[in-house]
Protein backbone atom coordinates (compact mmCIF):
# COMPACT_ATOMS: atom_id res chain seq x y z
CA UNK A 1 0.00 0.00 0.00
CA UNK A 2 1.37 3.29 -0.99
CA UNK A 3 0.98 6.83 1.11
CA UNK A 4 -2.04 8.84 1.73
CA UNK A 5 -2.36 11.28 -0.80
CA UNK A 6 -3.69 14.48 0.81
CA UNK A 7 -5.60 17.76 -0.82
CA UNK A 8 -4.91 20.77 0.99
CA UNK A 9 -5.20 24.33 0.80
CA UNK A 10 -2.27 26.08 -0.81
CA UNK A 11 -1.36 29.45 -1.38
CA UNK A 12 -1.50 29.67 -5.14
CA UNK A 13 -4.56 27.02 -4.75
CA UNK A 14 -4.85 23.64 -3.59
CA UNK A 15 -1.66 20.84 -3.24
CA UNK A 16 -1.38 17.63 -3.47
CA UNK A 17 1.12 15.88 -1.52
CA UNK A 18 1.86 12.27 0.03
CA UNK A 19 1.81 11.25 3.44
CA UNK A 20 5.09 12.01 5.44
CA UNK A 21 6.16 14.48 2.18
CA UNK A 22 7.85 17.48 2.68
CA UNK A 23 7.43 19.24 -1.34
CA UNK A 24 3.74 18.79 -3.12
CA UNK A 25 3.64 16.36 -5.95
CA UNK A 26 1.39 19.29 -7.38
CA UNK A 27 -0.29 22.69 -7.60
CA UNK A 28 -3.86 23.25 -8.79
CA UNK A 29 -6.08 26.10 -9.15
CA UNK A 30 -9.07 24.20 -8.00
CA UNK A 31 -9.82 21.23 -5.19
CA UNK A 32 -11.24 19.77 -8.01
CA UNK A 33 -8.43 18.99 -10.06
CA UNK A 34 -6.28 18.30 -7.02
CA UNK A 35 -8.80 16.15 -5.86
CA UNK A 36 -8.58 14.64 -9.33
CA UNK A 37 -4.95 14.01 -9.26
CA UNK A 38 -4.83 12.75 -5.85
CA UNK A 39 -7.39 10.24 -7.05
CA UNK A 40 -5.35 8.80 -9.74
CA UNK A 41 -2.29 8.31 -7.46
CA UNK A 42 -4.08 6.88 -4.82
CA UNK A 43 -5.56 4.88 -7.53
CA UNK A 44 -2.28 3.59 -8.83
CA UNK A 45 -0.64 2.99 -5.43
CA UNK A 46 -3.87 1.32 -3.93
CA UNK A 47 -3.39 4.53 -0.88
CA UNK A 48 -6.55 6.47 0.52
CA UNK A 49 -7.09 10.41 -0.56
CA UNK A 50 -7.87 12.84 2.45
CA UNK A 51 -9.79 15.82 1.48
CA UNK A 52 -8.97 18.74 3.37
CA UNK A 53 -11.35 21.89 4.08
CA UNK A 54 -9.62 25.35 3.16
CA UNK A 55 -9.43 26.25 6.87
CA UNK A 56 -8.02 22.31 7.57
CA UNK A 57 -10.50 20.32 9.14
CA UNK A 58 -10.90 16.83 7.17
CA UNK A 59 -13.54 17.50 4.55
CA UNK A 60 -13.71 13.99 3.20
CA UNK A 61 -11.63 10.50 2.68
CA UNK A 62 -11.62 7.68 -0.09
CA UNK A 63 -9.85 4.33 0.00
CA UNK A 64 -8.68 2.98 -3.11
CA UNK A 65 -6.90 -0.40 -1.47
CA UNK A 66 -7.59 -3.05 0.43
CA UNK A 67 -9.25 -1.27 3.11
CA UNK A 68 -9.65 -3.54 6.33
CA UNK A 69 -12.73 -1.33 7.39
CA UNK A 70 -14.36 0.01 4.44
CA UNK A 71 -16.99 2.23 4.78
CA UNK A 72 -20.53 1.13 5.42
CA UNK A 73 -21.98 3.82 3.64
CA UNK A 74 -22.02 3.74 -0.22
CA UNK A 75 -21.44 7.33 -1.54
CA UNK A 76 -19.63 5.96 -5.14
Amino acid sequence: MGKDQHVTKHENGWKVIGEGNKKATGVFDTQKEAIEKARSIAKNQESEVVIHRSKGGIRDSDSYGNDPNPPKDKKH
